[in-house]
């Protein structure tokens, strides 16, 4: 099992008042699964896509993470995990505006010391990989919203890693170009990749072969399609 999480809550403290945001969530996830988790707004979707990508930890319960409980973690082993496991993928694609598409692919191999010139050959395989080998020295203000995206999917991709996390990717788009970045996941689903995308969009959803319902902090409903 790549994921797998047990009666995991999450409280928030505000002020002196403790707000429940994960209440009691159980859930599993293979590897080369293609889901979706679905919510309205302060459903708690928000809050479990950031444990999943242990950008936040949880307050009870456990989380095991390719066997390892990263629940007991500290900032630094959750940081190395996010770097070389964890892919994210953003609505607001989170790119450095001055830097080229090539220079904010090979961002996560500096962090981890890869040398500059492996970075580089990395980098152009991950952008030929989303269709963008022939913008690899444009800034994101010379690229549209989709070719942004791609680029931020083909950091995602840098280093391999174990699961792909999406939140909102195609909030920022229309339709049409939702689409195509639509196809790119289903394309890295069918290569090997598990891919977990938070969405608010039923169609987008419906892209995806799992959709876990989140309300009030519990899973509603886990269903194939």
């Amino acid at each position: 099992m790549l994921i797998d999480i047990k009666d995991v809550q999450k409280i928030y403290e505000v002020g002196t008042v403790q707000v429940p945001a994960l209440k009691g969530i159980n859930l599993q996830i293979k590897e080369n699964e293609y889901l979706s988790i679905m919510g309205p707004s302060g459903s708690g979707k928000s809050t479990l896509m950031n444990i999943l990508g242990c950008l936040d930890t949880v307050t009870s319960g456990e989380y095991l993470f390719a066997g390892v409980n990263v629940s007991e973690m500290n900032d630094n082993q959750l940081a190395e995990i996010r770097n070389r496991e964890i892919g994210f993928v953003f609505q607001t694609f989170n790119l450095l505006p001055r830097a080229t598409a090539l220079h904010n692919v090979e961002l996560p191999l500096i962090y981890n010391g890869t040398s500059s010139s492996k970075r580089k050959t990395m980098a152009r395989d991950a952008l030929e990989r989303v269709g963008l080998g022939d913008r690899v020295n444009h800034k994101p203000n010379e690229l549209s919203g989709g070719q942004r995206q791609r680029v931020a999917i083909a950091r995602a991709l840098i280093n391999n890693p174990k699961i792909i996390l999406a939140d909102e990717p195609t909030g920022n788009l229309d339709t049409r170009t939702g689409e195509e970045i639509m196809e790119i996941f289903e394309a890295l689903h069918d290569a090997g990749n598990t891919v977990i995308m938070v969405t608010h969009e039923e169609y987008i959803a419906e892209h995806t072969n799992r959709i876990v319902r989140i309300r009030d902090g519990q899973i509603e409903r886990d269903e194939a399609i």
